[in-house]
């Protein structure tokens, strides 16, 4: 037994329910998609074919992405113990250097800041 809603019997004080929007299908991105489904389906096309540019592009995408890790492979294989170890002394030469210049720059702060700092660490 079901009961009948009281918006039926016409009463002008009630508001009567609207049907809720679906936001997915009001966005203009689905309509669009909806639309282009559509008229693929009209033309006979299949949903998992794509259009000859976006093909085209997806495949040098591929094969310059391929290429890169090959690059990359070789470039690792290249290098001898000398040259790894030439690379980590000159990293390390880096760091130390970085670290002077921000003693430097720490020597020119106001005394203040310098104590600040001092009492962050303790």
């Amino acid at each position: 037994i079901l009961t009948h809603p009281d918006y039926i019997d016409g009463n002008p004080d009630l508001i009567k329910p609207k049907k809720l929007l679906n936001p997915v299908k009001a966005s203009k991105s689905h309509q669009e998609l909806h639309r282009e489904l559509l008229m693929n389906h009209k033309r006979g096309l299949g949903v998992e074919s794509k259009p000859e540019l976006q093909r085209v592009l997806e495949h040098r995408r591929r094969n310059q992405l391929i290429r890169q890790k090959k690059e990359e492979e070789e470039a690792k294989k290249l290098q001898s113990p000398f040259e790894k170890e030439l690379l980590k002394r000159h990293q390390r030469l880096d760091q130390v250097e970085l670290k002077k210049e921000q003693e430097k720059q720490e020597d020119h702060a106001p005394e203040f800041i310098k104590v600040k700092e001092n009492l962050r660490r303790t």
